[in-house]
């Protein structure tokens, strides 16, 4: 089955596209390019570890000037408990492929433990389901005798239940998580043929090099594995100028390259933009990928961190606590 627009070019670099998402992809979970900021998006053991309750907006569109092609939107909250324990996050993700929406709603607990003085472990969960929905008739297809456009549309719910560890100290983190182990609740025979019934694994790490208080350095990595599909790896870079201006550069391998900048508009909001550009075969047939995200950090202030900016003397008792970049990112 094949999607058509109504221009020949526009119809091969859709099927291209849909080829790239399943072959390179190889993932269900939405894709971004600035996911250290998106960390609680797919591991839930994330959660609890800010130090403030936060909010993230994002919007994600893929390949533009390809008709069709994928479009993200995400609103996530991680809010920590006062015990500097246990947290919960909340998501809720829309993401669409042409005649494909899918709508991801979880929520989140975590829980850690102090391993040291400076590094803690955290266990996380999330259980939720997902929305789909196909809309036949967005397009025109090569075979209209295709069983399934007997029905204009398909609409379903899978439940979905993930768990994540994360592992981080003053100036460095590490975690990995599953987003749904259920795979096989996808037993819908329409279902079943849009979204692979394959567990899904996530790597994420990084470190924050610190030289001195206008200079920081923060590389991170993200790797994602499907079963049966290729792994990919997301190396990033990003340099954090005057605890204000973030610049860097990303490569998805065998996939894109990305710039990204970011700006601590004040203590309580940054904004980040990052632009992808193809570097598997599709540059020339699309105009990149922008990304923007916004995050809020609720509550008078967020506390530093020794190894990112906190002096290494303590402030005295009573004393107000110094606003800062946050932790990692």
């Amino acid at each position: 089955m094949v999607y058509k627009s109504n221009r020949y070019r526009n119809g091969l670099l859709f099927v291209l596209m849909v080829c790239s998402a399943i072959a390179l992809h190889g993932q269900k979970e939405p894709q971004y390019t600035q996911y250290m900021y998106n960390i609680g998006s797919f591991n839930p053991a994330y959660v609890g570890t800010v130090e403030t309750p936060e909010i993230a907006s994002l919007y994600r569109a893929q390949w533009i000037s390809v008709p069709g092609a994928p479009r993200t939107i995400r609103l996530g909250a991680n809010v920590p408990f006062s015990n500097e324990k246990n947290g919960m996050g909340f998501n809720v993700i829309n993401d669409q492929l042409g005649p494909v929406s899918q709508t991801y709603l979880d929520a989140a607990y975590s829980f850690q433990i102090k391993l040291s003085e400076a590094t803690k472990l955290s266990f996380g969960v999330n259980a939720g389901g997902s929305l789909l929905n196909v809309d036949y008739t967005k397009g025109d297809f090569k075979d209209p005798n295709e069983p399934l456009l007997n029905e204009n549309q398909v609409n379903s719910f899978y439940p979905t239940v993930g768990a994540g560890v994360f592992m981080y100290g003053d100036d460095w983190y590490t975690g990995i998580s599953v987003p749904n182990f259920l795979t096989n609740g996808i037993y819908n025979d329409e279902v079943a043929t849009l979204v692979a019934d394959k567990i899904q694994f996530n790597a994420v790490a990084g470190y924050v090099f610190d030289f001195g208080d206008d200079l920081k350095f923060k590389p991170a990595l993200l790797v994602n594995y499907l079963q049966g599909a290729p792994v990919t790896f997301n190396v990033s870079a990003n340099f954090l100028l005057f605890q204000s201006l973030t610049l860097g550069a990303s490569y998805r391998v065998n996939n894109a390259v990305s710039g990204l900048a970011g700006f601590q508009i004040s203590n309580n909001l940054f904004v980040g933009y990052a632009y992808d550009y193809s570097t598997n075969g599709y540059g020339e047939y699309n105009n990149g990928s922008h990304e923007i995200i916004l995050k809020f950090y609720l509550g008078k202030g967020r506390k530093s961190v020794k190894s990112t900016r906190e002096s290494s003397t303590k402030p005295a008792k009573g004393a107000p606590k110094q606003i800062d970049t946050p932790r990692f990112f």
